[in-house]
């Protein structure tokens, strides 16, 4: 849904879905940041780029979110071929 004020133009994102999921990732973006990891250098791209806090922390959790859904399937890819 597109939310705007005056020149800024937002898009208001769907809160449904999996809230502990969403909490969990939101936890792993936050500690990313405070360490000196590749999450903080991503979300301080983003940050340069013009992004706000909360835009480029959205970035970092999908980015995450990738990490663990790949994760994710890679142990269910090889925990099935070890089963007989």
């Amino acid at each position: 849904m597109e939310v705007s004020s005056s020149d800024v133009v937002r898009h208001r994102l769907s809160r449904a879905g999996d809230r502990q999921l969403n909490r969990a990732l939101h936890v792993i973006a936050i500690t990313q940041i405070r360490g000196n990891t590749a999450g903080r250098a991503y979300y301080q791209r983003k940050r340069q780029a013009g992004k706000s806090h909360r835009e480029a922390l959205r970035c970092l959790k999908r980015r995450l979110a990738d990490v663990v859904y790949r994760t994710l399937l890679r142990d269910n890819g090889s925990s099935c071929r070890t089963t007989p």
